[in-house]
């Protein structure tokens, strides 16, 4: 299976080759054709393996008779949204998210910005690991490559639309030396934002590398250091925004939806009178939203299920925890650059501190947990794991929740233990995380294949 939870991803020329890359492109240019000349937009994040694969999934594009518009550096959402504006048949993007630099990965968006079925990520799988007999034509029909990076300043300038006048406060942005290092900035300063830009030099290597939303220690301390209001944290390709309050403490996702949530429901602007988000969220956000009328809808952990809740249900604001969030009336996947633009004025609109909104929102202890998969092994609840679930669910009682899962992503298993209190929270994620890996380094878990 080639598609996970987001897109194909693997370490890049070892797993993910562009050899695999070309078949891809082929496969994606067939299966929507559609009978005519498909036009896909196509970027990528600044991984030094970007190029590479870029170059061959783009390739086996225009092998299969597509035209392809090179978008360069630009993050997922700014794809997903130049893919519906260019009215392209659909995008991809040459990226690995939050993941280190040596991975990469590719994601395929629809003509209409969003992720694709499962059906046809099946059909793309299945002719890209099948025998080639998709169309190759000749002269003409071969597809052309356009350079359309210019169209990036649409992006922009449709993500400054979205808020009604200037935010005048002093914000640090944490670019993760990522796909928004020379973006993030310049739409802050575009909304009148004092902008004091960091990790924002990429050199292909050092994405993701000790800084962006997942070690955002270095946005605390610039935040402190240049008396800012605000700051935000991105992760490599823009779809992820975390924040840090003008006292040097962390606003995660939960915090910033729970803000957003109240402004929005106050404004008349939150459809559904609920916010959408996974099982991994706090219990705290939940809590709060009851306090002030609204409710708290979960899904399976991975933003495609956040995604198909909120459609299903007309909602237009959810989420995860790391930051992910989709606000629907105004994008179609989490868009980081957005998610910052709406947090910063409506603290602007509120006249409060950030510190003080973050801080009406409680959080409850939570302990995250990860074990390595060893290559090629899977994971199961073995008996053992299943009498050490029964164990923690019922040391916490009802005031606490126990997560185990693999993770879409990564070759881990993800523990998350949530209560009241927390060195219980503690004892029993370290209980878990013992049990867990002593399992897998047992050779218990079946092998793949």
């Amino acid at each position: 299976m080639l598609f996970g939870t987001d897109g194909v991803r693997g370490v890049a020329n070892v797993e993910l080759t562009p050899e695999l890359a070309f078949r891809l492109g082929r496969a994606a240019a067939t299966v929507l054709a559609g009978g005519g000349r498909p036009r896909f937009a196509v970027g990528r994040d600044t991984r030094l393996s970007g190029q590479l694969l870029q170059s061959a999934l783009v390739a086996g594009m225009l092998s299969a008779g597509a035209d392809v518009l090179d978008l360069g550096v630009i993050t997922t959402p700014g794809v997903a949204y130049l893919t519906r504006y260019l009215g392209c048949r659909g995008g991809a993007v040459v990226s690995a998210s939050h993941n280190p630099a040596e991975y990469n990965g590719i994601k395929l968006i629809s003509g209409e910005g969003f992720k694709f079925p499962d059906e046809v990520e099946e059909r793309i799988e299945a002719l890209a690991l099948g025998q080639d007999t998709m169309p190759r034509p000749a002269g003409a029909g071969v597809g052309r490559l356009e350079d359309a990076r210019a169209a990036r300043e649409r992006y922009i300038e449709y993500l400054a639309a979205t808020v009604p006048g200037p935010i005048p406060l002093r914000v640090v942005v944490d670019c993760a030396n990522g796909a928004t290092s020379d973006l993030a900035p310049r739409l802050l300063e575009r909304v009148g934002v004092r902008v004091t830009a960091i990790n924002a030099d990429p050199d292909g290597l050092n994405i993701n590398a000790a800084c962006g939303s997942t070690h955002p220690r270095g946005l605390v301390e610039a935040v402190l250091s240049h008396g800012a209001q605000a700051g935000v944290a991105h992760d490599g390709d823009g779809d992820r925004a975390i924040a840090v309050d003008e006292k040097g403490q962390i606003v995660d996702g939960d915090a910033i939806m729970g803000i957003m949530a109240e402004a929005m429901h106050r404004e008349g602007r939150l459809r559904g009178g609920a916010v959408v988000a996974t099982v991994m969220s706090n219990l705290g956000l939940e809590v709060f939203l009851r306090g002030v009328g609204l409710r708290l809808v979960r899904t399976p952990v991975g933003d495609r299920y956040v995604l198909e809740e909120m459609r299903r249900g007309g909602y237009s604001l959810g989420g995860e925890q790391s930051g992910h969030i989709i606000l629907l009336d105004h994008a179609t996947t989490g868009d980081g650059m957005l998610t910052a633009l709406q947090l910063l004025a409506t603290l602007v609109r509120s006249g409060e501190r950030l510190s003080v909104l973050a801080g009406r929102i409680p959080r409850y202890p939570q302990v995250l947990r990860n074990v390595p998969l060893p290559e090629g092994v899977r994971y199961r609840a073995t008996p053992r794991i299943q009498e050490a679930l029964r164990e923690a669910e019922h040391a916490l009682g009802e005031r606490g929740r126990v997560l185990v899962r693999p993770s879409g992503t990564e070759p881990l298993v993800r523990i998350m233990v949530e209560g009241m209190d927390p060195d219980l929270v503690a004892g029993v994620a370290a209980m878990l995380e013992e049990v867990i890996a002593g399992e897998v380094s047992a050779g218990a878990p079946e092998r793949a294949g």
